[in-house]
């Protein structure tokens, strides 16, 4: 006996921006399977890249902080390490330790939040709230050292704003033997649970040639298999002083994106073991770097790149020897990332839905720059 159905057509989103975002997907759906995914963005729309080009340099570091509010340090650093490239600039030792520091500890505050959040999605309460615990843990000690809990604007061209407070450092290592024993947590609470297991293994699978074909980054390329990070096949800033592990999963399914990010928390936890024990007294901000409103890169144009905590983020600057930037083009991991969402809906059940966008850890602040 067969049961007759007719398509229609769904509005998932748009969700107001206190939730997760203005998105929207538009699906059409036969029964309960997804025939055709569309994907509406465009509602968060801020013209950042445009807004650079009537900024001087140093005023658009604060723009940066709102790409990914969920990983500001690390958009902060791709911008200015752009310019002092261009300006070719030798950021400080302790600078670059300060750098590292807080960047990795923003990583592990960006996934915690991804966490939380995709649990609560799929419909578990509790993992929700022992994200967000620690993730405060981690925000007290971004807060103490920039002034701010979210947009940080700590980093500056050729340094950092500030020095750290006396006595952070040795909190921030206590904050680290925390995080790792309240990891462990995680795996009892979570990574073995039934229900959890059931809702995302074999569930949203990406192969490891569709990833590199859509020109995936971050934890979704590694979760199928791609075992690139930009931290050590093109080492930027002083991670190459550093010993970690690069998580992957052959998989590619939302279980394997999952383990990719958990595992990604502990091995950040190690860089700031080490950065922690390495630091160095010394200057926080190179010369050129302390005049605000006078930095003027010669004429030219530079591209750099970093990790994020979701996937590759560069700059292409393009200079003409004044005080503001001629061009400023950001390459935003959510923006690329999201583009296989249709593809990966397509024949798939409408309760997965929610499973596999939630897996792809989108800010709609980077998709809508």
């Amino acid at each position: 006996m067969s049961i007759k159905t007719e398509q229609m057509v769904l509005n998932i989103g748009p969700q107001h921006p206190s939730t997760h975002g203005v998105f929207r997907i538009e699906v059409v759906i036969e029964g309960e399977i997804i025939k055709q995914a569309k994907p509406v963005i465009g509602y968060l729309h801020r013209g950042s890249e445009k807004l650079a080009e009537d900024l001087v340099y140093s005023q658009f570091i604060p723009y940066t902080d709102r790409l990914d509010y969920m990983n500001a340090m690390t958009n902060n650093y791709v911008y200015c390490a752009a310019i002092e490239k261009l300006m070719e600039i030798e950021v400080p030792e302790r600078a670059e330790y300060l750098r590292v520091i807080t960047m990795e500890l923003n990583r592990v505050a960006s996934h915690l939040v991804w966490w939380g959040t995709y649990l609560l999605d799929i419909g578990a309460l509790s993992p929700f709230i022992y994200a967000f615990r620690d993730r405060d843990t981690i925000l007290d000690r971004l807060n103490e050292i920039s002034g701010a809990r979210m947009t940080f604007n700590y980093m500056r061209i050729g340094g950092v704003k500030w020095d750290a407070p006396v006595g952070w450092i040795e909190k921030v290592q206590e904050t680290v033997k925390l995080l790792r024993k309240n990891f462990e947590e995680y795996d009892r609470l979570v990574t073995g649970n039934e229900v959890f297991v059931g809702r995302t293994k074999g569930v949203g699978i990406i192969t490891k040639e569709d990833a590199i074909n859509w020109g995936l980054s971050g934890p979704i390329l590694r979760g199928s298999g791609v075992k690139f990070d930009l931290r050590r096949d093109q080492p930027y800033s002083i991670y190459d002083r550093f010993d970690f592990e690069i998580p992957t999963r052959e998989e590619g399914d939302c279980f394997a994106r999952y383990e990719v990010r958990l595992e990604e928390m502990r091995q950040s936890l190690r860089i700031v073991e080490q950065a922690c024990e390495q630091i160095v007294e010394g200057d926080i901000i190179h010369k050129k770097g302390q005049r605000l409103m006078m930095i003027k890169p010669p004429a030219g144009e530079t591209y750099f790149r970093c990790e994020a905590s979701k996937g590759e983020i560069g700059v292409y600057v393009v200079s003409n020897g004044k005080n503001k930037p001629y061009r400023v083009k950001l390459r935003r991991p959510s923006f690329v990332n999201v583009e296989i969402l249709a593809d990966m809906l397509k024949d798939r059940n409408i309760a997965d839905l929610v499973a596999i966008f939630g897996s792809l850890d989108v800010v709609l602040g980077e998709v809508d720059a």
